[in-house]
């Protein structure tokens, strides 16, 4: 496949993703299991497989586009929330990533273990596949700016997952110290630098670049501010100053993009160009992660003949049982009704962040087990895609007009 045989064949199975569905039913589309399964055709209809469509021998472009589209999706995920306090709203949040999130990696790890997989593989896949995924989880998450539709079950999956993406960095980094063995001094570092002092890191990059983009957007100079121009640009600008400061101060830049959306919105929350950011970033989003998911797709037809049943089980344990037990337990004691709990913990979408930690690992250390790393990761982004994007409307339907759209936030004084 030549680069402009990719781009007739990216071109036309994107528009029929998104066009079958409406001819079909009429509904909106549920693109993402389309998109994977017209990739997992192009492969099989191939007479030779190009490298682009084999991760496990060169993952180099998988982690480039994956990174690109997490980081755009994580800043607009903190842009698009339109009221953060009070302190208690989220409760769910917590739950799901200091609970939810650490028991999730170790009942991965065990299920890696059972697999076969050697201890710092096994952890490994727990690290990569834990996270639930800003990307493709729109259907699940709050709306643009200022339009409100931020019910319980939708405010804690979308700050569950623009936060999880970051905080499942160290146990990446402690699953690649492990495979040469971890000593009680690399254990000590371990939890010094990569579990503490990256966190704060990448969290204090992000609010000072979103609070110093909130000044020159829509404050400085008072008279004639960039915000009038409703260049939508800004916003990967904003994306890219936050991701690199953070990295350059060795953080986490996708802690940090989330924190910065999150900070920048504050600035002016209920301005109308919030909007215009959230449709420029959203196409950006949509485009990568569209071309990405006829990889996973080629991805699985190129390898269909090495997927195993432990791949199949592992992918089946997570998004049926795994996910939903323990999401559910870490919930109880909230203030989420019943129904709602078992919504938020069933629909822990996985998808891009895997597909980035795990081409990131295999760029930084030899891992055993990789081969089978890369097929759990695909079978299991497929299946996520495939369940919860048919699912979603339907499910979460009882809960669009279930509250009553939020007054927006008091506007920060401007001699503050």
């Amino acid at each position: 496949m030549s680069y402009h045989h990719f781009l007739l064949f990216a071109g036309a199975a994107i528009i029929l993703a998104y066009w079958l569905p409406r001819f079909v039913t009429g509904r909106e589309p549920a693109a993402s299991a389309l998109l994977i399964l017209t990739g997992f055709a192009c492969a099989l209809a191939l007479p030779e497989t190009p490298p682009l469509f084999k991760p496990i021998a060169d993952p180099e472009w998988w982690e480039i586009l994956s990174e690109m589209a997490v980081v755009v999706a994580l800043f607009a995920t903190g842009m698009r929330l339109d009221v953060v306090r009070p302190s208690t709203r989220w409760t769910s949040t917590w739950r799901l990533l200091a609970v939810a999130m650490p028991l999730t990696i170790g009942a991965l790890a065990l299920a890696g273990l059972a697999a076969g997989f050697p201890l710092a593989s096994a952890l490994l896949l727990g690290a990569v596949l834990a996270p639930t995924d800003p990307v493709l989880a729109g259907d699940v998450q709050v709306g643009p700016p200022t339009e409100g539709g931020e019910h319980p079950v939708r405010f804690a999956l979308t700050t569950e997952a623009g936060l999880n993406d970051g905080l499942a960095f160290p146990f990446v980094y402690l699953a690649l110290a492990a495979i040469a063995g971890l000593t009680l001094t690399e254990a000590g570092d371990w939890l010094a630098y990569d579990l503490v002092y990256r966190i704060i890191a990448g969290t204090l990059a992000g609010a000072g670049v979103g609070w110093l983009l909130g000044q020159v957007v829509f404050r400085w100079p008072a008279r004639n501010v960039l915000a009038e121009t409703g260049s939508g640009v800004l916003a990967l600008a904003g994306v890219f100053v936050c991701y690199g400061l953070a990295e350059m101060m060795h953080g986490y830049g996708f802690i940090a993009c989330f924190v910065g959306g999150l900070v920048f919105r504050r600035i002016e929350a209920a301005h109308e160009f919030h909007g215009n950011l959230h449709l420029f970033n959203l196409a950006i989003e949509h485009a990568l992660t569209a071309v990405l998911l006829l990889m996973v797709g080629a991805a699985l037809g190129t390898y269909l003949a090495d997927i195993r049943l432990e791949h199949v089980a592992i992918a089946a344990a997570l998004v049926f049982a795994i996910r939903p037990l323990i999401g559910w337990l870490s919930l109880l004691g909230t203030d989420l009704p019943p129904r709602d709990r078992i919504v938020t913990a069933a629909f822990g979408v996985r998808g891009i962040g895997s597909l980035y930690y795990l081409a990131f690992a295999a760029g930084i250390a030899p891992i055993a087990m990789l081969a089978d790393l890369w097929l759990a990761v695909l079978v299991t982004i497929a299946l996520s895609a495939t369940v919860h994007g048919l699912t979603a409307g339907a499910t979460l339907d009882h809960i669009r007009a279930a509250e009553p759209e939020p007054e927006p936030e008091p506007e920060p004084d401007p001699a503050r």
